[in-house]
């Protein structure tokens, strides 16, 4: 899918999961769907997308993909630069502060972001960077 497809793509889901509080687009694929809101890099103005997520107990993580593209998502590069985000489940908003995991973290979310979704190995595969796992964590 090209990059303008993807975000328009993206810009329908996100509306409609505003809209409705998260009763359309909560689930995508059989999996859980939050909205990530950065804050642009270059802009400073709010940026949100619609990403799959996991979670453990209080972190939850969000695999930035882009597809396998050869370049990282302007989300991901946007919390390199400023890690202070917004994650909406459902109609609920929370701050959180966001990371990418480290190596021996990385290990043990890859199999189990793979085995949610399939398809991460496949965009894995398509690309020489190592696709990231972003842990968002309770803001301190």
């Amino acid at each position: 899918m090209r990059d303008s497809s993807v975000k328009r793509w993206s810009a329908v889901h996100r509306s409609l999961y505003r809209l409705t509080g998260g009763r359309i687009g909560r689930r995508l694929v059989g999996n859980n769907m939050l909205l990530l809101t950065t804050r642009g890099r270059k802009t400073g103005a709010p940026h949100t997308v619609p990403l799959l997520y996991l979670r453990d107990e209080e972190t939850m993580a969000v695999i930035a993909s882009y597809g396998g593209r050869d370049h990282h998502p302007e989300w991901y590069l946007n919390l390199l630069d400023d890690p202070s985000v917004a994650a909406q489940t459902g109609d609920r908003t929370v701050r959180l502060t966001a990371r990418t995991a480290s190596g021996v973290e990385r290990a043990t979310w890859w199999p189990r972001a793979v085995a949610t979704y399939q398809d991460y190995a496949v965009y894995q595969s398509r690309t020489r960077r190592e696709i990231p796992i972003v842990l968002l964590e309770p803001a301190p």
